[in-house]
């Protein structure tokens, strides 16, 4: 499990085949979990100053790869008694998103972002979502994707002051908001649940 707070801006040394090589200040043992871009990723070697990771075939069918190069996002495991910080956060990428404008407010920028309708139920209104790893706060929702507001701080130490429109990026919608949808989902004849739904049937109890 993770919280979505970036520890690190990690190089990537090489990506070959399946084995993804990162030179970090974090030295790992073998078999640890770490979340890269967001993705939860086996330790399979280490060296002094650089891990290997493998990505299984699945993996390169619903991650951004093409972001696995130069700079990635890279956060350990939590472990027991860690402080809980961001949201929780599985490095189970739902799917690719890509960043359709970007609005510089002056103390903050808006990122707007689309993703596949089948997963746009997940997103809730100030909910959380995480966006290559990064544990962020969805202000609204479109037909087709949604709105971040990011503030400086976020922008400068994190993959987000590369983005462009057209970036492609790993999105994780959170956990509670699946558990719920589908538990409650059933009791929708016509399988269009949404979240007024979900607060009518949760009334009832």
């Amino acid at each position: 499990m993770f919280t979505g707070l970036i520890r690190e801006l990690a190089t990537v040394v090489s990506f070959n085949d399946d084995i993804l090589t990162i030179a970090s200040n974090y030295t790992p043992k073998i078999g640890d979990s770490i979340a890269i871009n967001g993705a939860c990723l086996t330790v399979v070697a280490f060296d002094n100053d650089t891990f290997s990771v493998q990505l299984s075939p699945e993996s390169a069918t619903v991650l951004a790869i093409e972001n696995y190069k130069d700079t990635v996002h890279i956060e350990p495991a939590m472990m027991m008694g860690d402080r809980f910080e961001g949201h929780i956060v599985q490095g189970h990428v739902d799917c690719i998103g890509t960043v359709t404008n970007i609005i510089n407010n002056g103390n903050s920028t808006d990122f707007f972002i689309s993703i596949q309708n089948s997963f746009l139920k997940y997103v809730i209104p100030k909910g959380s979502i995480t966006i290559d790893g990064v544990s962020l706060t969805v202000n609204d929702i479109s037909k087709d994707g949604f709105r971040l507001t990011i503030i400086p701080h976020t922008i400068e130490n994190t993959l987000f002051k590369s983005y462009i429109i057209n970036s492609k990026v790993n999105v994780e919608t959170d956990m509670f908001a699946r558990y719920i949808f589908n538990m409650f989902k059933k009791d929708n004849d016509k399988n269009n649940l949404s979240w007024d739904n979900v607060d009518n049937i949760m009334a009832r109890y």
